[in-house]
């Protein structure tokens, strides 16, 4: 069996803490905690779970942060969580179950990461991530900000997932102002920060300015497949808010010049066409959705409607509004196995129903 370290960085994380080390200390062979700068009660509830509690101050750099964890490890493995993450009971058993069987070749192993959920807590945003290294210098963190360690050497995928369940916003200006900060000190970014930066301007919706950086990101060639396609979509959403719909149109359609089109991709060009009344394209393109093969390793940001309830209930509205209400009904039909208790499909069921459908 492996040991492993379990690292964590946490701030003024005294509402969540605790809960998030319940899930996760039977995993773990020592608990490593890196404070940087609380002003709560946060140190305290770290004690009561171990006594490696460690200040670091704060460099506006999270990978320096997790690196510094990293260094206090003396376990086989180091694990990483944030203190609003948590591991729900069949996550925590198959984390458990891995820990037993893992082959000790084994350098990374990549877990599900959700991100979002509905409202019944089902997961509509979810990826892999590099959550379990090697404590080795070769794996350690880059990036001030979203840092990343990249997977090398022998990397294996586990059935354990995950959950980010935040309870309140973090500091919304935080990643921004770090980049700009970078921006000012070294004159420019590389790609992947620059991607990053780019999505932090639009939720901070300065939209010509993320414009200017996606496309600058995207014309520079150097971006890795799953941030180019994603790139087009944020690019997408801010011409969308620009009002300029065919140049959102026309993002959307870049995504195919890096590789066949994601469900995800599918569903945004259907709702493009279904906005304007176009229910032939957007048929289509929701058909077109639900043939696409859903690849959570592909490293992309997956949501898992777009692969099966959202186009299903999308072509269910489309079909309805061309007076295809039998062919509506069948789609209504399949996205009920999706979701059955989803508040649309019950709603649609009754319409049907008293259309006599």
């Amino acid at each position: 069996m492996i040991t492993i370290s379990l690292c964590m960085i946490v701030k003024d994380e005294e509402d969540v803490l605790a809960r998030c080390l319940e899930s996760a200390a039977d995993a773990a062979d020592e608990i490593i905690i890196v404070d940087t700068g609380s002003a709560d009660a946060t140190k305290e509830i770290a004690r009561r779970y171990t006594d490696k509690v460690y200040d670091f101050a704060w460099t506006d750099d999270f990978s320096a942060a997790r690196n510094f964890s990293f260094s206090k490890a003396e376990m086989e493995y180091c694990m990483w969580l944030d203190a609003d993450d948590v591991l729900a009971d069949a996550d925590r058993a198959a984390l458990l179950d891995l820990k037993r069987t893992l082959d000790s070749a084994a350098d990374v192993v990549m877990l599900r990461y959700h991100a979002a959920f509905d409202a019944d807590g089902k997961p509509t945003l979810s990826y892999y991530r590099e959550r379990i290294v090697r404590n080795s210098p070769e794996f350690r963190w880059a990036g001030a900000v979203h840092e990343a360690i990249t997977p090398s050497g022998v990397v294996v995928y586990g059935d354990a997932a995950v959950s980010h369940r935040k309870l309140r916003p973090s500091d919304p200006a935080r990643n921004l102002r770090i980049y700009e900060k970078q921006l000012a000190e070294q004159g420019e970014l590389a790609p992947r920060d620059q991607f990053y930066y780019a999505r932090e301007l639009y939720y901070h919706e300065r939209y010509a300015d993320a414009v200017r950086v996606f496309e600058a990101f995207l014309d520079g060639g150097r971006g890795w497949i799953e941030n180019n396609i994603e790139a087009c979509r944020h690019l997408s959403w801010c011409r969308y808010a620009m009002k300029e719909p065919r140049e959102a149109l026309s993002a959307l359609l870049r995504t195919l010049e890096y590789d066949t089109p994601r469900a995800e991709v599918c569903c945004d060009v259907g709702k493009h066409f279904l906005d304007r009344a176009r229910y032939r394209e957007a048929i289509f393109w929701y058909e077109l959705a639900l043939s696409r093969e859903r690849d959570d390793r592909s490293g992309a940001f997956v949501s898992p409607d777009c692969y099966g309830y959202l186009p299903c209930i999308q072509l269910c509205v489309c079909h309805d509004r061309l007076g295809e209400r039998a062919r509506a009904a069948e789609y209504n039909d399949r996205a009920g196995k999706y979701k059955p208790d989803d508040p649309s499909y019950l709603r649609n069921k009754l319409y049907f129903a008293a259309q006599g459908s």
